[in-house]
C-alpha cells in the first residue's frame, strides 16, 4: 500500500504546555489533527472551568491562521473540587472531561487526588451528568514495582470505585499493559481506552539501549514485549473501545537530558505516521481509520470530521530538535527515518 486517505483523526490525549513558546508544538498538532484534548497539568493546574475557558483561547491565540483546529478542554480532578464546579463544566460547549491523576503519579501531578474517596461528591455529580472521567491509572505507592503499578491501579483503585458506580464514563488513558486492555474489553459501554503510539513502538528494552535513553522515559513507563503486542492487538482489532491519544508530552533537553529527567515522549510532530508505521508492522492499515477517526468522537458523543487527510508511503528524516520554550524539545525518532508522510494539501 502507497497511500492512505482517512477521514480526519482527532487527538484524545494531547499535552501542549502554556505559552508562547510552546507555539511549534501547537502547529505540529494542529496540522495533524482537527481536534484534541488538551491535558489541564499546567503550574498551576486547569481546576476551574474559566481557568480553561481561558487556556483555550491562550491556545487559539497561538495557532496558525486557517487551520480550524478545536482544542477540546478538561479540568484537573483535586481533592477540592466540588459538584457545583462540575455542573458548570458539563454544561460548557468547550470542557469535554475532567482528568484524575493521582498524586505524584506523573509531570505536574502534586495536586492530584490523594484518595479516590476525597472526590465521590464529585464523581457522582459527573456520573450524573455523564462528563467522562480521564484517568492516568497508575497507583503512587512506592512499594508497588513501578512495572507493575497500572495492574494494582485497576485492581484495587478503579475496579472498586466502579462497583459502586457504575454509570460513570471513564477513559484508561495510555494503556501500557495487558491488564489494561482486558479491563476495557470487559468493561460495560461506558468503558474506553487510549493508546500511544510510542507504547505501540517500543517495549522496556528501548530505554536502556546503548546507555540510559532520557528521550524513550514516559509514565506510565514501557512495559514488557508481551505487553506491547497486546496493545497492538487491542488497537488494530476493530473494537470501539480503543482510540488514538498520543500522551505527546513536550519537555526542553535541558529537563530532559538531567540527573532526573522529566517524563514524556514528544511525538506531534509525526503522530499519524507512527501509527501507520505500528499498524502497518501487523497488516492492519485497513483498522486505522476506525481507530484514529471514528472511535473517539462515538465514545465521547461528537460528530465524526468530515475532511480527508493523505498518508504517502514516502522516506522522510526526523529533524534532530524543534524550538520549544526559548530552548529546544527533541522529538521521537530525531535523526532517523520514517517510512509513511502526512501529504501537505
Amino acid at each position: 500500500m502507497q497511500k492512505i486517505i482517512l477521514t480526519q483523526p482527532d487527538d484524545w490525549h494531547l499535552h501542549l504546555r502554556d505559552g508562547a513558546g510552546t507555539k511549534t508544538v501547537v502547529a505540529h498538532t494542529a496540522a495533524q489533527f482537527k481536534r484534541a484534548i488538551i491535558m489541564p497539568n499546567l503550574i498551576p493546574p486547569v481546576t476551574t472551568v474559566d481557568q480553561a475557558l481561558a487556556y483555550r483561547q491562550r491556545i487559539l491565540d497561538l495557532l496558525p491562521s486557517n487551520t480550524g483546529f478545536e482544542p477540546l478542554m478538561t479540568l484537573y480532578l483535586t481533592d477540592k473540587t466540588s459538584e457545583e464546579e462540575v455542573y458548570k463544566a458539563s454544561e460548557s460547549d468547550h470542557i469535554h472531561a475532567i482528568k484524575m491523576y493521582p498524586a505524584g503519579a506523573t509531570t505536574n501531578s502534586d495536586a492530584g487526588i490523594s484518595d479516590v474517596n476525597n472526590v465521590i461528591d464529585a464523581l457522582r455529580a459527573m456520573e450524573k451528568t455523564g462528563l467522562p472521567l480521564l484517568i492516568h491509572g497508575e497507583v503512587t505507592d512506592k512499594a508497588i514495582d513501578v512495572f507493575d503499578r497500572e495492574a494494582v491501579f485497576i485492581e484495587t483503585v478503579l475496579e472498586p470505585l466502579l462497583e459502586k458506580q457504575p454509570n460513570l464514563r471513564v477513559v484508561l488513558e495510555h494503556i501500557t499493559t495487558k491488564h489494561g486492555v482486558d479491563f476495557v474489553k470487559r468493561g460495560n459501554e461506558n468503558i474506553a481506552g487510549t493508546l500511544t503510539a510510542h507504547h505501540l513502538l517500543l517495549n522496556r528494552n528501548a530505554i536502556f539501549q546503548g546507555g540510559i535513553q532520557p528521550h524513550h522515559y514516559c509514565l506510565p513507563i514501557l512495559k514488557r514485549e508481551t505487553h506491547r503486542q497486546a496493545l497492538l492487538e487491542a488497537a488494530t482489532s476493530g473494537d470501539g473501545k480503543f482510540f488514538l491519544g498520543t500522551d505527546s508530552a513536550p519537555h526542553t533537553i535541558g529537563k530532559k537530558e538531567t540527573s532526573c529527567g522529566c517524563a514524556g515522549i514528544y511525538t506531534a510532530h509525526a503522530a499519524l505516521e507512527l501509527y501507520a508505521e505500528a499498524f502497518e508492522s501487523v497488516n492492519a492499515l485497513d483498522k486505522l481509520e476506525a481507530f484514529a477517526s471514528f472511535n473517539g468522537p462515538d465514545f465521547y458523543h461528537l460528530p465524526r470530521n468530515e475532511n480527508k487527510i493523505t498518508l504517502e508511503k514516502s522516506e522522510w528524516q526526523v529533524e534532530s530538535a524543534f524550538p520549544f520554550q526559548n530552548e529546544s524539545v527533541v522529538p521521537f525518532r530525531a535523526n532517523e527515518t520514517l517510512s509513511w508522510k502526512l501529504r501537505s494539501e
